[in-house]
């Protein structure tokens, strides 16, 4: 990731894609999964679907416990915002409307196998990581960095546990 200077208020976002080899049903399988998702994460801890919810659809909720070294520990809910069947699985977190970040997976079929693709948006709405830019105001665009590397790293390593599930 290179430096780009933006703030929070940017909405900076982060995408990483690999190929797999794998029909995007196959991996739809995976990625739909949003429960196996902690095996996956260093930093989710746990995910369960809310309402009576089993699987993705449009509106379905869920409650996503994580654990960050710096940050502590948190949960969010998510809601659905995007679901179809083999192509897109899409939550906003906390608020559809404001939400304090976007999680996207595309799924593209490409050589005989699948193209996946993750991104994620940072904000509108204020997260845990407008805590640190509040006590350190003149440091936000090195804080939004530092994350947003992170977020691309963590992403990284889930695609590979996604590829590497898949395929075996």
């Amino acid at each position: 990731m290179e430096w780009t200077g933006a703030r929070y208020a940017d909405k900076p976002n982060v995408e990483v894609q690999t190929w797999i080899a794998a029909s995007p049903s196959r991996v739809w399988q995976v990625v739909s999964d949003v429960e196996l998702m902690p095996t996956m994460s260093e930093e989710l801890q746990a995910v369960e679907w809310l309402d009576g919810a089993t699987e993705p659809s449009v509106g379905a909720r869920f409650v996503g416990r994580s654990k960050h070294e710096a940050l502590g520990e948190w949960a969010t809910t998510s809601e659905v915002i995007e679901c179809e069947p083999e192509r897109v699985l899409a939550w906003a977190v906390e608020d559809r409307d404001n939400p304090t970040a976007i999680w996207r997976f595309s799924l593209h079929p490409q050589d005989g196998g699948t193209l996946l693709t993750q991104w994620m948006q940072m904000g509108p709405a204020r997260s845990g990581l407008s805590f640190a830019i509040d006590r350190m105001p003149d440091k936000e665009q090195k804080i939004v960095f530092v994350r947003m590397r992170e977020f691309e790293q963590n992403m990284t390593v889930t695609l590979e546990h996604i590829k590497q599930l898949v395929e075996s």
